[in-house]
């Protein structure tokens, strides 16, 4: 499922600023990463499954690996992960509402921090 339209897209950021608020919001990058993209993903489990909010972004300036990257984000994804074959992201999948409510309250908040970064 894509969050389409969260003020996200195409915000940019440096990378070692977007690492602090990921992960204040609970969200991993981990080594979800290469020299060019990030990716960071927030954990929910429900009694409906395992979900993985992601949000993923790719260098514009610098390369991820180094200690100055400018980040450009892109649209959020939400998925459900499937034992053993891993998260589908499909229009298919069924993502309860209020797990979708949490999803685009997290994002509303990562907004609402890229935007104090940015003053």
């Amino acid at each position: 499922m894509k969050f389409e339209n969260t003020g996200l897209e195409n915000q940019t950021v440096e990378l070692s600023r977007l690492d602090d608020i990921m992960e204040r919001l609970g969200f991993v990058r981990a080594a979800q990463w290469d020299y060019e993209r990030v990716t960071y993903d927030r954990k929910y489990v429900i009694k409906e499954g395992t979900y993985y909010l992601r949000v993923q972004g790719y260098a514009i300036e610098g390369d991820v690996d180094s200690r100055y990257a400018l980040i450009k984000l892109i649209t959020p994804i939400l998925g459900k992960h499937y034992y053993p074959h891993g998260v589908e992201y499909g229009d298919d999948e069924h993502f309860p509402s209020s797990l979708v409510n949490q999803c685009q309250n997290v994002l509303a908040q990562v907004k609402s921090e890229l935007e104090k970064v940015k003053e």
